[in-house]
This record gives structure tokens, sequence and C-alpha cells, in this order.
């Protein structure tokens, strides 16, 4: 670390140690080249259906598991590369899921909404609107049943907490005092239609007082002001004392999905949001307090740039899943 004072520093390089900061930089930097090397793919036909890119995003969802343990579990969403490789995915078996290989998360079952790594607390990427905060409540209640102390981090966007699931799974959060986080990352449009056509509050994390939790609006953009916000969200629910809401306002620089054709947005918004790039940010925060130089910068990115070019190699070598087998996890066993 460099002689700049902490007293006055922001809350990321007062609690964390530099090893840390620089892997949660080289996640948000694998987080954009990953979702750049798929759409890459799905543009040469790679990689068929559709995907939901969260490109301009990374800082919420690293930022939200910065305080999170190996055992710690988070629920995802339809838009859900970036938590993934936040809680420590392999981006070989997510491009192997995502072309379809033998290889990959769901035996190239899934594709690109339906990645989950139970081994690393990831319950699974959903492609139900709204449909992983149901689930993340009920991993909340084991948690709390097992005296496990674990925390549930629950990603969803800002188009689900209009879904009735939203105010059951909070109101019943709160009531039992389960040990849960829920993580609005508000990238401002559910599909084409903005948080202030489709939701009466200004801020969503304004809903948090119905249900007697509390609620916190950040700049989602900032991975210092979003990993604050979730390590007390986290140290509260590890505690004890219950749920919390945190919105991540931030933006997302591609359309909905690879089949939107972009026309709600004006080309001035989307690049003003672009000069808000949480990655140049957060690299500006890590220089200007000495924790890296230009140079390490670099060889960060490079190195990144090489995992990636490793694991579409493997998606592309790896075997396709034999059609005999097409039915295999699809059925239980049958009891004996």
């Amino acid at each position: 670390m460099s002689d700049v004072s902490l007293e006055n520093a922001p809350f990321a390089i007062r609690e964390y140690g530099p090893d840390a900061l620089r892997q949660a930089f080289r996640k948000m930097c694998l987080i954009r080249k990953f979702e750049e090397g798929a759409e890459a793919s799905y543009m040469r036909g790679l990689i068929h259906g559709t995907m939901h890119l969260s490109i301009g995003q990374e800082a919420t969802a690293v930022g939200a598991c910065m305080p999170l343990t190996d055992h710690d579990k988070i629920t995802s969403t339809h838009r859900g590369h970036g938590h993934c490789i936040a809680k420590d995915a392999d981006v070989s078996l997510m491009f192997a899921e995502f072309f379809g290989k033998e290889t990959g998360y769901c035996k190239g079952r899934g594709g690109s909404m339906h990645i989950a790594d139970v081994a690393k607390g990831n319950l699974g990427a959903n492609g139900i609107v709204g449909g992983g905060i149901p689930i993340a409540v009920g991993a909340a209640l084991t948690a709390r049943q097992l005296k496990t102390n674990e925390v549930v981090l629950c990603f969803f966007g800002d188009g689900a907490n209009n879904e009735g699931a939203f105010h059951e799974a909070l109101n019943i959060a709160s009531l039992w005092a389960l040990p849960v986080v829920f993580v609005c990352e508000n990238n401002k449009y559910g599909m084409s239609v903005s948080t202030e056509r489709s939701t009466a509050v200004k801020n969503i994390a304004d809903r948090a007082v119905a249900y007697s939790m509390p609620g916190v609006t950040v700049d989602g953009n900032d991975f210092s002001a979003v990993a604050e916000a979730s390590h007390r969200a986290v140290a509260r629910a590890r505690a004890g004392d219950g749920p919390s809401l945190i919105e991540s306002v931030t933006y997302r620089w591609r359309g909905h999905s690879r089949s939107d054709r972009n026309r709600y947005r004006s080309k001035d918004e989307i690049e003003a949001w672009m000069e808000r790039d949480p990655i140049r940010r957060f690299a500006a925060l890590l220089t200007s307090h000495g924790v890296v130089d230009g140079a390490e910068i670099i060889r960060i990115e490079e190195s990144v740039a090489d995992e990636i070019d490793r694991a579409l190699a493997f998606a592309r070598e790896s075997p396709s899943p034999d059609t005999a087998e097409v039915t295999r996890d699809v059925y239980a066993p049958a009891p004996q």
C-alpha cells in the first residue's frame, strides 16, 4: 500500500487488503471479458438461443459478494454470468455450458440462464423473473434451522420488484428474521420499460420499510459503495438480526437480450452511462491508493484475456452430449 492516509479512504480500501482488492478487480475484468467472448461467439453462430449480458454492471456482482464466505449462498437471475464469476465459477465450464457441451455446468442442458454451482454456494441462475427470491428465503430458513451461520445473498432485477414473490418473500424473511440479503440490480429497465414507468416508488429500497427491514440505495457502479452496503447487511444477517434490502443502481450497456433492437434508449443515455464504467472507476480508486499501478493493471488484463482464450478453446474442443442420454437427470431414479 502507498503512504496515502486511510482515514478518509473509501470503505473498500479501509476494509480489504491489497490481495483481496486485486482479486476483486480481476474478477470484474473477467466478467467483462467473459461476456464479450460470449457475445462474439454468439455472433459467430457458436452459441444458440439467447443470452442476457451484464456488461456495465460488474461492480454490483463483485462488490456484493465481497463479504461472503465459501459456505454462504447466492441465488441469481437470467442476467447472472457476473454473479457466477463473483462466486468463483470456472469460466471454462461456463463457456462449455453456453456451447451445449457435456463438460458444462449442467452438462450442456441449461445454457446461459441456468448455470448453478452448488459446491461454490451458487444455487443457480433463473429464467423466471423473481424466481430466485423465494428460493433464497428457503435457503436462509435452512441455514437458520441447521444453525450453519450461513448467509444467502439474493440477486434480482428491478423488474422483479413488482412481482408478487418479491413482496411475499420479503415479508416472511422479515417475520422470521432470516439471514438473507436482497440485492436489487436496478439497471433502469425491465426489458424495454423504465423503472419510472413501472414502479410507483422513487427508490426500490424505499419498499424495505413496509417489511420492517433496512433499505439502502447505492451507486451500483461504485465498487466500494456496493461492498460497504453488502458488508453491513451480511453482518446484520449473520448476527441474527434479519434481512436487508440493497438497491444497486447501475446500467446494462447492451440490450435486454441478444434479440433486443434497443430502440427505447437514446445513444446519449447509453454513452453517458458508459462514461461511468465501473471497471475504470475501480482501477482509478486502486491506483490512487497505491494498491496497483498501471503496469499491474495491464498484467491483470492480459492474464484475464489468456484465461478467456483457454476457456473458449476448452469449450470448443469438449464433446457434445450423447443424444441417447437426452432424458438423463430429467427423472429421479425409481425407488428400489
